[in-house]
């Protein structure tokens, strides 16, 4: 079973669903059959590639929210976040636009490392105040990840991949997500928010079961009561 997951690594809400996601994954009998693509998607596509203070001031600059609000929200967001085991420091946070970033991920999916490098640029953004746009950084972080120093480096020097971000963008908008993170399982089914724990693991119970082909538990059906395209066996 496939899960598409559209995320952008500077939402808080999208490391702390993925987190939830991944408990359920863990108590899910069939987790070892379930593959996990992450979509790009940026909150912000027209960021600059470093905001020139905290995440607190651009959220009051740019939005409008009351400072107050902002800050009371970010100790929340921390709150829940420890909940999960995830340490987030959000006043080392810096804004920055991920486009890059993205397009590394893309790169790593065709290594088999695209989650390694997700949860490696989510804990560099939130826990550590890296500025995840930096060239310098990304290479450190995609390389520490597993990938190979001169390739990410021709990644990050030409527009490769930036077809494929637009492309997840793209089918975002088809789909109607318009926040993130959202979950779609199966190709059909869709899941919006970081929801708990548990209504992950009602939904992987739910579409496997929908979606995988009866499993036959006897033998050869010669031997079995059955009616078929030849009449009913007596």
């Amino acid at each position: 079973m496939k899960v598409e997951i559209w995320s952008d690594i500077g939402c808080p809400w999208c490391y702390i669903g993925r987190r939830r996601f991944e408990k359920a994954l863990a108590q899910f009998p069939h987790g070892g059959q379930v593959e996990v693509i992450w979509r790009s998607f940026q909150l912000d596509p027209n960021a600059p590639a470093e905001y020139p203070g905290s995440v607190n001031d651009m959220l009051v600059e740019t939005r409008g929210y009351d400072r107050r609000d902002v800050e009371s929200m970010q100790v929340q967001i921390t709150a829940l976040a420890a909940q999960e085991g995830l340490e987030f420091h959000m006043d080392r946070v810096r804004p920055a636009n991920t486009l890059d970033a993205h397009r590394l991920l893309h790169l790593a999916a065709r290594h088999g490392l695209q989650g390694q490098l997700k949860e490696r640029l989510q804990k560099a953004y939130f826990t550590e105040g890296l500025l995840v746009s930096d060239h310098e950084t990304l290479l450190q972080l995609a390389v520490e990840t597993g990938l190979d120093a001169g390739e990410v480096q021709q990644v990050l020097q030409s527009d490769a991949f930036k077809a494929e971000v637009q492309a997840d963008v793209s089918q975002a908008q088809m789909l109607g997500i318009h926040g993130v993170p959202f979950f779609v399982l199966a190709g059909k089914y869709g899941i919006s928010g970081a929801q708990k724990t548990e209504l992950f693991i009602s939904a992987l119970d739910r579409v496997w079961a929908e979606t995988q082909p009866l499993v036959t538990l006897t033998g050869d059906e010669r031997d079995a009561d059955v009616c078929g395209d030849e009449g009913c066996a007596v």
